[in-house]
């Protein structure tokens, strides 16, 4: 695994030990390992360790300079080959997102801060796993940057024991009591809380000594000359040593009784606390962040809340008056140290995130509607599901109207649904429809949709990987499309001509639909209602195509023959079609005299309708819906054709017969007619000849 860490700098800070730990513990375990950062103190630290370190000015926040990094980074991923690439800041965030949008590399992003909810920090919530140090900053990238939950994982910073020598508290104990705090000079670190909390200490213990380990960065320098001025005005001054940036902290803990963490605000961990206890130093800390999830008061150390410099100062006087309760805290939290925080397990944890990231993906299939087509996509999903079988996640975007057919498909792992007629109309139902497939983070998209807002959706989703054809909806949207030249083919195998650009090919055109054994119960009371024999053989027919196709349906005079023609030979025909269609279904058994019809017209969903279908021993339907329900559920049927091309609307099946008349204006694909002759020149007859030899 090649894996590229990208941050700021490599100076002396929290990021940058576990940085620098997980680099030579990777090249360890036969990993390259790459680091990206604007240099620093630590660089020959990186190199040393045998990673490879790339010096780029990556710490600015200037649009220009991360404009000029993505392609720089990018020139990177691509000459080490890179698989991950590990965002640990901000403004690498940025550069490594869009670098890792040109290369295909995986992005991964550890969040060492408790961010403030500006647009500067959504980047680090886009990744496809996002590292949180600890529970509170893992509840803030999900409730405040809406980050999925799966997409999260939970990774403590951690220590190498091996660098601290543990000493009891007992053993340090000399005559000098000395404190120290350690971290960035900034207000967030509380320090001047801290200084007056000393002051208070300072009555009780003549001999301490008060170690302020950090400096401040540029743009605080007022605030540590604020620092200094309260030490002396306090009379700390004589006690006080402002040690600056020190690189063997190591050596620091082991001059040190107590280390204080003052945090104002949340702290997204707290290094120096493990790292102290790891010396056998006794904490005293502020109860912010993460902090909680290292310290339990008065086991492993003691809490107390933030700004509060009397409460600071009991903690510290305890520690130094209990000689017994500083070595229990110090033995309980070395314990804790070298079972939860230690290097070995973070790198583990962060290599099984890296080896998840790269084998797990996650494939979108857009299919809106119609009812037919969806049925007809149930080949083409089961073909990727057999393509991708493992650590692959396929859902599935859907119309509500058309959701039913899905509801129980063993092929998806999610079913979305959108109210495309209602609160997802429009651009903006598109624009917030996008927004949630983008939070999903899906890797590919196969659009067998192919229209205008399946086109915009793909691109909405932020996919890198999105399929479909190219055609005069926006096609140009997919970045993987064939042209769409309507070859007279039938409908399965035109999906199959997007689903040959992922390696997918046509071997099972079946189709399938998945109804309960409620919609079956159904269907028998349905039936039984209507006593009809257990010898009488059930005929199918639906009675329209659509309100919008009033071309495809057959004429009423023709269908009562028929109906006429089937009781003569004690066959029971049941009418099937929406709700709109009960009036012609009335209308129908009126004129039928020597038979009783079994009206099923908006009484049933679609998958109980398969049942009903399931259940004749042929079925009767022009180009619509229902045809590929009886496809799917295997019965054979008549297909009756007229202004369509059964070429390329025909669905696979098993028997069925196709009754098609050979005009020079047909297929016109028009939705009104005046001659509408393509479908009345089908005659009873000829379909009574066609059931009859279907069902022998």
């Amino acid at each position: 695994m090649n894996c590229l860490q990208i941050l700021p700098e490599l100076n002396v800070g929290g990021v940058e030990p576990g940085t620098l730990d997980l680099a030579r513990h990777l090249v360890k375990r036969g990993h390259k390992a790459v680091v990206v950062s604007a240099g620093g103190a630590m660089v020959k630290d990186i190199q040393a360790a045998g990673a490879v370190h790339y010096q780029l000015p990556v710490h600015k926040k200037s649009l220009w300079m991360m404009f000029k990094m993505v392609p720089a980074l990018a020139d990177i991923i691509k000459k080490e080959k890179i698989d991950i690439v590990h965002a640990r800041s901000r403004v690498p965030a940025w550069i490594a997102f869009f670098a890792c949008r040109r290369t295909k590399a995986v992005f991964i992003t550890t969040c060492h801060g408790y961010y403030k909810k500006h647009p500067f920090s959504y980047v680090m919530g886009w990744s496809k796993r996002v590292i949180a140090l600890s529970n509170i900053i893992a509840r803030h990238m999900i409730e405040d940057f809406d980050v999925p939950v799966e997409r999260v994982r939970i990774i403590a910073r951690s220590v190498d024991a091996a660098r601290f020598k543990y000493l009891s508290p007992d053993e340090k104990r000399k005559e000098e009591f000395n404190v120290g705090i350690i971290g960035r000079i900034t207000p967030l670190k509380g320090h001047l809380h801290f200084i007056k909390a000393m002051a208070k200490v300072a009555r009780s213990i003549p001999r301490l000594k008060i170690w302020i380990v950090g400096d401040a960065p540029a743009q605080k320098q007022a605030y540590k000359e604020q620092v200094q001025v309260l030490v002396r005005r306090l009379g700390l001054w004589h006690c006080t040593e402002f040690l600056g940036v020190q690189r063997n902290i190591p050596e620091i803990m082991s001059q040190l009784d107590l280390v204080v963490l003052a945090t104002t605000t949340h702290e997204a961990f707290g290094r120096v606390i493990i790292e102290a206890q790891a010396a056998g130093v006794p904490v005293v800390a502020t109860e912010v962040g993460g902090v909680i999830d290292i310290i339990e008061n008065n086991v492993n150390g003691l809490l107390v809340p933030a700004q509060d410099s009397s409460a600071m100062a009991e903690a510290v006087l305890s520690i130094f008056k209990d000689k017994l309760l500083a070595r229990t805290l110090a033995e309980n939290a070395y314990k804790k140290v070298l079972e939860k925080y230690n290097v070995e397990l973070m790198v583990k944890n962060t290599l099984q995130v890296y080896e998840d990231a790269l084998k797990s993906f996650k494939v979108l299939i857009l299919k809106f509607s119609s009812l037919g087509d969806i049925i007809l996509s149930t080949a083409g999903i089961r073909a990727i599901r057999e393509k991708f079988a493992e650590h692959y996640k396929i859902s599935f975007l859907v119309s509500d109207e058309s959701k039913d057919v899905l509801l129980r498909c063993p092929y998806i792992d999610e079913l979305l649904v959108a109210d495309f007629k209602g609160k997802d109309s429009g651009f903006k139902g598109l624009w917030n429809m996008g927004r949630l497939l983008r939070k999903k983070n899906f890797d590919i998209v196969v659009d067998l949709q192919n229209n205008r807002a399946s086109h915009i959706l793909a691109r909405l989703s932020a996919s890198l990987n999105r399929y479909g054809y190219d055609n005069k909806k926006f096609g140009f949207l997919l970045n993987y499309r064939i042209k769409d030249d309507k070859p007279p083919i039938g409908p399965v195998e035109h999906q199959f001509r997007i689903l040959k650009l992922l390696g997918i090919d046509l071997k099972d055109p079946h189709l399938e639909i998945w109804p309960s054994r409620e919609d079956e119960i159904y269907i028998d009371e349905l039936l039984n209602k209507e006593w009809l024999s257990a010898n009488q053989k059930l005929i199918g027919f639906n009675l329209s195509a659509s309100s919008r196709w009033l071309t495809k349906s057959w004429p009423q005079e023709h269908i009562a023959k028929l109906c006429e023609e089937l009781g003569y030979r004690d066959m029971r025909m049941v009418l099937t079609g929406t709700q709109a269609d009960a009036p012609a279904a009335e209308s129908l058994i009126g004129m039928v005299k020597n038979t009783k019809l079994i009206n099923a017209c908006g009484k049933t969903t679609v998958n109980q309708l398969a049942c009903l279908i399931k259940k004749c021993a042929a079925y009767v339907s022009a180009d619509s819906s229902p045809l590929h329900v009886a496809a799917a559920v295997n019965t054979p049927f008549v297909a009756l054709f007229g202004p369509t091309d059964p070429r390329r609307h025909m669905p696979p099946a098993r028997e069925y017969i196709l009754i098609k008349k050979d005009l020079p204006c047909s297929p016109c694909y028009k939705s009104k007619c005046k001659k509408k002759k393509c479908v009345e020149l089908i005659t009873p007859e000829e379909v009574m000849q066609a059931i009859l030899k279907i069902i022998k």
